[in-house]
């Protein structure tokens, strides 16, 4: 009797045993939900500015043109991303600091948003930028939303009102609005076109349904040649366009914003899959007609976005894998704990999306 239950009990250690080994990343998640991720903290001790902006490098380095991001200036876009971060870890002190950062520094007296900023927080830039506006106002309701508050409402139905009022070509809101020259361009970057955000928009009567509809369509009916996604809709003309050489953070972005809409990005996937499994990695370009790595860097925020799709697909498992290899890519530097840092420098991006993605496998698992 003692002999059996012995090897009962062994069998079942070994059964758990096997089980942890198999899903260890997974559970990993589990059990460390209530610990923010090192990566936060190196973002907040190391690509922090004074003034509470964060810096696009770890570096410093001068601007060469306003059209450029350079060294410790400020984003728009990584104000969003971290916006997301804080609803996402339900961390209402983070949201609100960064809200005061939004309010103190990139909103305009004209009530847009510059899409970049000095690193002392002065603007030298009269363009917004749309994808960055659309991330910061649905994290706006989003918040107010969840903390009721009516100031994170007002903050977003401001700056959406003054891109409805100014930034519509041909019946899209187009890529900026250059507010000294009184100016937008015909172009529509795909990877800005947030179905989220629109909805959001719609939902709090900002745009109508036939606004809405028509970004879904634009969305759920653009062309892809096999594998990519193009780059631009021209919004006169009414045709998108490709870049010869394919970033894979456009496409992934592209991507998310399909699968919002219930679209599936089954070719892209699928070629991705098959790149990770022959070569152990994703490069951060391809060629887009010889379907060949540009490029022999790896991005993390490349493999961040992949996750976040990964689950937005329901497949923990390509996201398991994934993260595995996102993880190896950060910094052995002591210096520099959780941050993914190379050559002593690194860019806020790639340090963003990766949290957004640890932080959504938490939510994934919970």
């Amino acid at each position: 009797m003692q002999s059996d239950y012995l090897n009962k009990k062994a069998k079942l250690l070994f059964a758990g045993v096997s089980m942890l080994a198999v899903s260890g990343c997974l559970y990993f998640f589990m059990l460390e939900k209530q610990v923010p991720s090192p990566t936060e903290k190196f973002i907040v001790e190391h690509m922090t500015n004074p003034n509470g902006t964060l810096a696009t490098y770890l570096l410093d380095a001068p601007a060469e043109t306003a059209d450029i991001v350079a060294g410790r200036e400020a984003l728009a876009e990584s104000l969003g991303l971290w916006m997301q971060y804080a609803l996402a870890r339900d961390d209402q002190k983070l949201f609100d600091s960064s809200y005061q950062v939004l309010h103190r520094y990139f909103l305009s007296p004209q009530t847009y948003l510059y899409w970049k900023l000095s690193a002392d927080g002065q603007s030298h830039v009269t363009t917004n930028a749309f994808g960055d506006d659309l991330r910061i106002v649905d994290a706006l309701w989003q918040a107010a939303d969840k903390w009721e508050k009516e100031a994170y409402n007002k903050t977003a139905n401001a700056v959406t009102e003054t891109l409805l009022a100014l930034s519509i070509q041909n019946g899209y809101l187009v890529d900026f609005h250059d507010f000294a020259k009184k100016e937008s361009p015909h172009t529509l970057s795909l990877a800005y076109v947030d179905m989220s955000a629109l909805k959001r928009m719609a939902d709090h009567g900002m745009i109508d349904a036939d606004m809405y509809n028509r970004y879904r369509d634009l969305m759920r009916n653009m062309p892809e040649d096999g594998l990519f996604y193009p780059k631009i809709f021209h919004v006169e003309k009414q045709v998108y366009s490709y870049d010869d050489s394919i970033n894979l953070i456009d496409q992934l972005i592209v991507a998310l914003h399909r699968a919002e809409i219930g679209e599936r990005s089954e070719a892209l996937v699928g070629f991705l899959k098959k790149e990770f499994a022959q070569r152990k990695q994703l490069p951060g370009r391809y060629d887009r007609l010889s379907r060949t790595p540009a490029v022999s860097y790896e991005s993390p925020a490349v493999y961040g976005l992949a996750i976040l799709l990964a689950l937005k697909q329901d497949d923990p498992d390509w996201a398991r894998e994934l993260y595995e290899r996102m993880v190896k890519l950060r910094s052995e530097d002591a210096r520099y704990v959780g941050g993914y840092v190379f050559n002593d420098n690194t860019h806020i991006f790639d340090n963003l999306f990766p949290l957004l993605a640890e932080e959504a496998m938490r939510s994934y698992l919970d």
